[in-house]
């Protein structure tokens, strides 16, 4: 195996843990705040789909399509305090941006050479993702740090525990 294979091999379960984690949750329970600062699933779904993108996109223009503007203008700093149910898409569609999001990542990295992920990513990511290979060892971390938000909603929910 790879190295570029394992890191695409990371990448789907990684979505499926996330996708079983939350898979009982209504649309209500989506916007649940464990904490009254604390994100809901809502918006951190939807970021997530946002931000995969964008990270991808800086090392590799257009490797996976963007985000319509008006879906992630839904996923900024400032609308991560937003409670109206009407502000956020529902969860099937926030779970269909991640899903293609990811599908077009995986894609991307099958497609890389093992020398590709050696190359320097932007200067502006150098302390963050220094090489595409970082970023994509980085980029399921990511998401299991939201998993780990997800699990605490879980809990606020009464929801048994699944890990």
């Amino acid at each position: 195996m790879t190295t570029k294979e394992f890191l695409a091999e990371q990448l789907a379960p990684n979505l499926d843990m996330l996708k079983m984690t939350i898979a009982d949750f209504s649309e209500a329970d989506m916007l649940v705040r464990p904490t009254p600062a604390a994100n809901h699933a809502a918006w951190q779904l939807g970021h997530l789909a946002v931000a995969e993108r964008q990270l991808v996109n800086i090392y590799q223009p257009g490797a996976v399509p963007e985000a319509p503007a008006a879906f992630a203008a839904k996923f900024t700093k400032e609308t991560s305090k937003v409670n109206d149910p009407a502000a956020f898409p529902k969860k099937a569609e926030l779970l269909d941006a991640l899903t293609s999001a990811r599908q077009a990542t995986i894609a991307w990295v099958k497609g890389l050479s093992d020398a590709d992920l050696a190359k320097p990513g932007p200067e502006k990511m150098k302390g963050f993702a220094p090489t595409i290979g970082h970023l994509i060892a980085m980029t399921p971390n990511h998401t299991m740090m939201h998993v780990g938000q997800f699990q605490v909603i879980r809990r606020v929910l009464g929801k048994p525990v699944i890990f």
